[in-house]
């Protein structure tokens, strides 16, 4: 047996190794938001009229206070990650994103080995920051938005709002993008399943730390 071959046949029979991925307080933050959101989906398909459980204004009532709970759980987190430069994590890239779509696509129906490789430094592969990007350019302003202008709809004729908004596209735009919150909540939900094991994501953001392969160089 050549060295190399035994080197190989070594790595492929170590155990794999362990890096610590998730601070306390991004976990915190991660299950907190999660939290927060689920909540406000329920009630806010209430709202909606999709079903009845707590009553209408008991409904209004958790919802905002969701909604008021997750924006300050935010403010915190933006002071949190540019005091600490975990700001840079969510730095667009297209750097392998076309490697993950073929990956997504194709090679993780075909037990094919994940072209990103998770660090302290770069925690989500490309996608993901370009998914990421994407709601907190679009669907997030969209949501807080309309859902602000719903809250504060006494406010409109001291304002002049009511000359050129009406409050039925006001529920549009606030239903259009919680259906988009939605998707994203559902793909990301499945995305959790697709380590090497199926709960090994979640019991990252658990425990914050992540099993890697023995061929994994941070």
């Amino acid at each position: 047996m050549t060295n190399t071959t035994a080197a190989a046949t070594g790595m492929a029979d170590a155990p794999p190794t362990r890096i610590y991925l998730f601070k306390r307080f991004e976990r915190f933050w991660h299950w907190s938001q999660a939290l927060m959101i689920i909540i406000m989906f329920i009630t806010g398909f209430e709202i909606h009229g999709t079903y009845a459980w707590l009553g209408f204004a008991q409904a209004v009532n958790v919802h905002t206070l969701a909604a008021w709970a997750l924006l300050a759980l935010w403010a915190f987190t933006i002071f949190w990650q540019f005091t600490t430069g975990e700001w840079r994590q969510y730095l667009p890239t297209l750097k392998k994103a076309d490697k993950m779509v073929v990956y997504y696509l194709w090679g993780i129906f075909h037990n094919a080995p994940n072209p990103f490789k998770k660090t302290q430094v770069s925690k989500h592969n490309p996608l993901q920051r370009l998914a990421y990007l994407a709601l907190l350019a679009a669907v997030s302003p969209l949501i807080w938005g309309s859902g602000l202008l719903y809250l504060f709809r006494a406010y409109w004729p001291s304002a002049g709002v009511d000359t050129w908004l009406s409050l039925q596209w006001v529920a549009y735009a606030h239903t259009a993008g919680a259906f988009m919150m939605l998707v994203f909540f559902f793909v990301h939900v499945y995305l959790t399943t697709t380590g090497h094991t199926p709960t090994a994501h979640i019991k990252t953001m658990i425990t914050g730390w992540e099993e890697v392969e023995p061929d994994h160089h941070p």
